[in-house]
């Protein structure tokens, strides 16, 4: 079965048709899940669509259309337009493709961004009063509590740390059981990027990754507040406690953490270990807010 995973945004875009409507358009590439991947081999395809004509069906013929040009079809599409999720939903699933609600897409986010300075402004009909660039917003949550199948009886421990970006480069040899990556080219990293990550050590390491894993990683954030917490968001809307933070110290550490993951243009990373000695990962994610 196809591993890959294709990202997907359909929405209206600053170009006006002849009838000084709003075109639409689809946008779709593939996820970068690979710290080797470079950006420049991923798969791209891009369609233009009256506004008259916004509809699953017309979605789902787009995605057959660039699965042909492709040569192959994605297992997962990650799709981060939360109004366009039923669309979005009905067009894959009528076809056979699992769709991802996922603040994940690192690739399409972008090429968005690049379309919007160097594409749109050269198109006929480019309208700049509504050229602008999108801005994602997801509104806090409550965080929930992990599932207590997934926690160590006695608590599990943790630690945040650093890495070099450069040190990623062997991330193919490490021993990992559950991992998800892309490639730092990506972003605006150099070999000497610091990237800060959490280690978590737990007794149950293995169905804690495992259970991870099912998740759509989105990235890790500090929360100060009475109680204050790093939270691991994934999906489009879902927010975990990962690690209570219980004493100025350790919100000290977490405020560190959030510097460095700034100054690393968001990347960081996630791993779970059954103890600090341990030469494995039970999971890794690199993770980018």
């Amino acid at each position: 079965m196809s591993n890959i995973v294709w990202e997907l945004d359909f929405y209206s875009r600053p170009v006006l048709d002849e009838n000084g409507k709003k075109q639409w358009e689809v946008l779709i590439c593939e996820s970068p899940n690979d710290i080797e991947r470079s950006p420049d081999t991923l798969f791209k395809y891009a369609e233009y669509c009256s506004s008259t004509s916004v509809n699953s069906l017309w979605l789902r013929e787009a995605i057959e259309r660039a699965i042909a040009e492709a040569g192959t079809s994605p297992k997962k599409i990650r799709f981060f337009r939360r109004q366009m999720n039923n669309m979005i939903v009905k067009a894959c699933e009528d076809i056979g493709i699992t769709p991802l609600p996922s603040r994940r897409t690192y690739a399409l986010n972008q090429w968005i961004e690049t379309r919007i300075d160097d594409v749109y402004p050269h198109e006929e009909g480019y309208d700049l009063k509504t050229a602008q660039t999108p801005s994602v917003q997801y509104p806090p949550l409550n965080p929930i509590a992990l599932p207590d199948a997934v926690k160590g009886d006695r608590g599990d421990k943790w630690t945040l740390v650093s890495l070099p970006a450069s040190a990623f480069d062997e991330m193919k040899e490490w021993d990992i059981a559950f991992e998800d990556s892309f490639s730092l080219s990506l972003v605006n990293t150099t070999p000497d990027t610091i990237i800060p990550g959490l280690i978590v050590y737990s007794p149950r390491a293995t169905p804690l990754a495992a259970w991870m894993s099912g998740l759509e990683m989105g990235y890790l954030q500090l929360e100060k507040s009475a109680r204050s917490q790093l939270r691991l968001e994934t999906g489009l809307s879902d927010s975990w406690t990962l690690v209570n933070l219980t004493n100025k110290e350790m919100v000290k550490e977490a405020e560190s953490f959030e510097t460095a993951k700034e100054k690393a243009n968001g990347v960081h990373f996630v791993a779970v270990q059954t103890e600090p000695d341990s030469e494995s990962f039970a999971g890794f994610w690199l993770l980018k807010e």
